[in-house]
Formats: structure tokens, C-alpha cells, sequence
């Protein structure tokens, strides 16, 4: 597998959380139907953590849900690990 797909797919992902999130606070903020903290947490899970943890910051959007400010960051943290360990491992014959 090249790595180059694993990095369009994580940006790919990424993009799809920080859209997700931007689109739960102008829902929130509209008082209109709100997008599900599941659908926000899988997408982090698949690999999205990262600009999805970016954006909440950015927006203040989820920032007194604990979960949200504490496990978040933790599961970017392992995903830009693996992402790494991926690259040294199978790319640079570490």
C-alpha cells in the first residue's frame, strides 16, 4: 500500500470532520436539527481526530463537553503516532 492513499486518506476524513463540526455550530447557533455526537465521534474515530479537535478549538464549539476536549486530543495524538510509526516502519525500512 503506498502512502500517499493512507495520507489522502486521512486528510480526506479530517476534512469531512471539520466540515461536520463547522455545520453542527451553525446548526446550533440557528437552533436548527443537529448533527449526532455519534456521527462526530465516529468520524474522529475513522481518523478524523485531528482537524476535527483543530476546528472545536478554533470555534468554540464542544469545548465544555470534557469527552470532547479530553479524548479527542488523545485520539489524534495516536492517530498522528500510527501515522508515523506506519511511515518509519514500512517506508523508511525502520
Amino acid at each position: 500500500m503506498r502512502f500517499s492513499y493512507i495520507l489522502v486518506y486521512f486528510a480526506v476524513i479530517n476534512l469531512i470532520g471539520c466540515i461536520l463540526n463547522i455545520a453542527d455550530k451553525s446548526r446550533a447557533k440557528r437552533q436548527a436539527w443537529r448533527i449526532r455526537e455519534s456521527t462526530l465521534w465516529i468520524t474522529a474515530a475513522l481518523g478524523g481526530a485531528t482537524l476535527s479537535f483543530i476546528t472545536m478549538k478554533a470555534i468554540r464549539h464542544k469545548t465544555k463537553h470534557k469527552s470532547f476536549m479530553i479524548i479527542m486530543p488523545m485520539l489524534a495524538g495516536v492517530q498522528i503516532s500510527a501515522l508515523i510509526y506506519i511511515y518509519i516502519k514500512y517506508f523508511m525500512g525502520g
